[in-house]
């Protein structure tokens, strides 16, 4: 999202996380930007009987838990590293500093932001039809779209049935379901259980 030369020039330091590290977690009170440098991680709630829903998966290059930056809230969801992961940090208030400096960057994080809250009014109008191939397609072309817009012609989809299940809200086994039936379709292809679109 942000060139790391400038993150590092306005004091942004490196911080490493093994799989299943909580690097922040819902409730707790914001203190840093943070970008994903390498690895995965998730952005995700858990019910009381251990569900997760997953908001997003985040790759490197992409930021994450940004809300309370700009509505001084605490964390709506817990970060969690799906595998080893660095993860480049900046203090908030000097990020809140590095915005009102560079409009550049903040125009492009304003962008973003509706990106996202335009991703999630279409996920859930989708979901709302309770039609899950509908709900499961649109994860599908919005991960190919947003990840990788400049694909010509096929893209490997690299979520998980158990991803797309966290991140729908549907069971897996529905989840399996859609994708065959998207396949018969002819709306995406599997090539030894990976889905391609």
């Amino acid at each position: 999202m942000i060139d790391i030369d400038v993150l590092l020039a306005w004091g942004a330091t490196y911080k490493r996380y093994n799989p299943d590290d909580l690097i922040f977690e819902e409730g707790a009170h914001c203190r840093y930007y943070y970008q994903l440098v390498e690895g995965r991680l998730q952005w995700q709630n858990s019910n009381e009987k251990g569900k997760e829903f997953v908001h997003e998966i985040v790759e490197p290059g992409e930021c994450f838990g940004e809300i309370p930056l700009f509505d001084d809230q605490p964390y709506a969801a817990d970060a969690i590293a799906i595998k080893d992961s660095t993860v480049i940090r900046l203090s908030a208030d000097i990020f809140k500093q590095l915005l009102k400096e560079n409009p550049a960057i903040h125009f492009e994080f304003s962008k973003l932001l509706a990106e996202r809250l335009r991703f999630k009014f279409m996920l859930l109008r989708t979901i709302a039809c309770e039609n899950p191939d509908s709900v499961v397609s649109t994860l599908l072309q919005y991960t190919k779209d947003t990840r990788h817009p400049a694909c010509i012609q096929r893209r490997l989809i690299e979520l998980t049935r158990q991803d797309i299940a966290n991140m729908t809200g549907l069971r897996v086994e529905t989840v399996i379901r859609s994708v065959i039936h998207l396949k018969e379709k002819g709306q995406l292809n599997i090539e030894h259980g990976r889905v391609y679109l």
